[in-house]
């Protein structure tokens, strides 16, 4: 009876080493696995940063011919070469090593745009002096008004926003100082209100007017009293043909009453947007970054990830 007995612990015991065998085996694989998925994930995520420092070097570089062009007489408008798109190319395309191959590239496709950031009215306008300037203050009722905001918005920001200025916007103070539109949600306004104003306005490092040549017809009319939408569309169709020289060329398209003030407008601009997107393989990727022109020196101030999902493919 003892040999059954031996025979049976004994295949029991095989068992038992056969099963710890397999779980090691695949405890072994499965680290291997995400091993492999964690260095393809960190790859990618290179490979990503490098592509999109390019595209914001690219954008500085144009910039800088553009100011290079314009020394004599500086004018930013919307016909230069700047303002026009990059349409989504595939980056293999360029980096295959024969040009009729394209197989051998990764899955990469960029696409970016400029943007001028003076278009749009600058929200840090209302944080010079002791008091809020009146016609700043004009001016933000009337934007508010154009986009269809809650009552009281525009006290809410001007109130807001000088008492986290004036706080100096420290970790301990009642109000922290935002950088960009995102973060007035900071200061009480709700994702809604933000995205609504999010055409009309922006928030930069420093006081700025507004460029006539690239600015909207609703900033536009909304930046001088007494000025109406139609004028300011007069001025946007009229500049698509002929670009303003001067502040001072727009008063052939105001009102005689309209008071153009040199501070608040101009006709060419500092800050400037450098928009990148980039999909590779299923991961697309999306960047803003905020360049100022400092003469022919380009100075990336802030860069901001926006987006970053995973694309699933059918």
């Amino acid at each position: 009876m003892k040999v059954p007995f031996q025979r049976g612990a004994a295949l029991l015991t095989a068992m038992i080493i056969v099963t710890l065998i397999a779980t090691l085996a695949s405890a072994m694989v499965w680290r291997q696995y995400r091993a492999v998925q964690i260095e393809a994930a960190d790859r990618a995520r290179a490979q990503a940063a490098w592509i999109l420092q390019g595209a914001l070097d690219f954008g500085r570089l144009i910039l800088r011919e553009d100011a290079r062009g314009n020394q004599s007489e500086p004018v930013d408008h919307l016909g230069e070469a700047w303002a026009t798109p990059l349409a989504e190319a595939r980056l293999s395309t360029f980096l295959a090593a024969e040009a009729a191959n394209t197989d051998d590239g990764p899955e990469a496709f960029l696409s970016g745009s400029l943007s001028d950031a003076q278009a749009l009215y600058n929200l840090r306008n209302l944080v010079t002096g002791d008091k809020v300037p009146p016609a700043e203050q004009r001016t933000l009722e009337r934007l508010c008004d154009s986009a269809a905001v809650p009552p009281g918005t525009a006290s809410l920001i001007i109130d807001r926003l000088r008492a986290s200025f004036s706080s100096g916007g420290d970790a301990g103070s009642t109000a922290l100082r935002p950088k960009s539109l995102d973060q007035l949600t900071w200061l009480g306004l709700s994702s809604d209100t933000v995205d609504r104003l999010r055409p009309l306005m922006t928030l930069l490092p420093s006081p700025t007017p507004v460029n006539l040549n690239t600015a909207p017809r609703e900033v536009i009319a909304a930046l001088f009293d007494g000025l109406d939408l139609a004028s300011a569309e007069q001025l946007v169709r009229a500049r698509q043909v002929k670009p303003l020289r001067t502040v001072q060329d727009a008063k052939a398209f105001f009102p005689e009453s309209v008071v153009i003030s040199s501070e608040r407008a101009a006709v060419a601009s500092t800050y400037f947007i450098v928009n990148s997107r980039l999909r590779l393989d299923e991961r697309v990727l999306e960047e803003r970054a905020l360049v100022q022109r400092r003469g022919l020196e380009m100075v990336v101030l802030d860069r901001q990830r926006v987006n970053q999902v995973l694309e699933r493919k059918p």
